[in-house]
C-alpha cells in the first residue's frame, strides 16, 4: 500500500452472542428465524439464505448515546444529524497512567493546550485491554465533571472513551458527563477500542448508528479514516 494511501482503523468491539458488555446488562442472543437448510425448500435449486434475530440491550459492544438516552425530551437515534457522525475531526488524547487507582478521574489537565472545536475527543485510556472480562468493569477510567464542562465550552462535538463509561460507575448513582455532554448535544461513545492506533490529530472518525425512533443508544460500528485526501487534517 502506498505510504499516503488512506488508513481505516476498526474502532469497535465485535459483538457476538453471549458478549458481557456492561457487568449487570443482559448479553445479546442470536437465534434462526430461517436457517441455510430450511431456505433450500422455499428456493430455487443452489439457492438459499440465512435470517436470524438478535435480542439486544442498546448498550452493547461499542455503542453511541444519544441525548434521549439520558433526556426523554432529547433527539432519538434517528433524530441526529449526520454531519456530527460522520468524518468527525478526531482529537485523540493518550492518557498515560488513566486507570491507575489514583488517577482514574480524566481531569481539566490532561486536555489542555487543544483546539476540541468541531472534534471528536476520542480518550485513549488502554482500559480496553480488559474488555470482556470481570476486570473491566471495576475501577474504570473517567471524564471528570470539570473536564467534561471544558470540552463543552471548547465546541466539542463528540466525546468518546475505550472504557467502561464516560462517568464513574462507583460514585453512587451520579452521572454528570453523561447529563451534562448529552444535554449540550455532544454525543458519547463508549468501549472504543485501538485508540493507541491513532495519531493525535489527522484523523477522522465516523460512529454512525442506525436511524431508530424512540431508542436512545446502540451499537455503532466506529473507526478512523486516517491518510489521502480528503481525509488530511492539517
Amino acid at each position: 500500500m502506498p505510504e499516503n494511501a488512506r488508513r481505516i482503523v476498526d474502532l469497535s468491539h465485535p459483538i457476538r452472542a453471549g458478549l458481557v458488555t456492561y457487568p449487570g446488562l443482559p448479553a445479546p442472543e442470536i437465534t434462526s428465524h430461517l436457517t441455510r437448510e430450511a431456505s433450500r425448500g422455499k428456493y430455487a435449486p443452489g439457492t438459499e439464505f440465512a435470517m436470524d434475530i438478535v435480542t439486544m440491550i442498546g448498550n452493547t459492544g461499542t455503542y453511541l448515546d444519544s441525548p434521549f438516552h439520558r433526556y426523554a425530551d432529547g433527539p432519538d437515534l434517528a433524530g441526529l444529524d449526520l454531519a456530527t457522525l460522520v468524518g468527525l475531526r478526531a482529537e485523540v488524547f493518550h492518557l498515560d497512567g488513566a486507570g491507575d487507582a489514583a488517577n482514574r478521574g480524566i481531569d481539566v489537565e490532561a486536555l489542555a493546550g487543544r483546539d476540541v472545536r468541531g472534534a471528536a475527543v476520542l480518550l485513549h485510556t488502554g482500559w480496553d485491554r480488559l474488555f470482556g472480562t470481570p476486570e473491566y468493569g471495576v475501577g474504570s477510567p473517567f471524564l471528570t465533571e470539570a473536564a467534561t464542562r471544558r470540552l463543552i465550552d471548547g465546541g466539542a462535538v463528540l466525546v468518546g472513551i475505550d472504557a467502561l463509561n464516560i462517568d464513574d460507575t462507583e460514585s453512587g448513582g451520579e452521572r454528570p458527563a453523561h447529563s451534562l455532554l448529552l444535554g449540550a448535544g455532544v454525543h458519547v461513545v463508549e468501549h472504543l477500542t485501538r485508540l493507541e492506533d491513532l495519531p493525535e490529530r489527522g484523523a477522522r472518525f465516523t460512529a454512525a448508528p442506525p436511524a431508530f425512533e424512540g431508542f436512545g443508544t446502540f451499537p455503532v460500528r466506529a473507526f478512523a479514516e486516517i491518510g489521502a485526501d480528503p481525509f488530511d487534517v492539517d
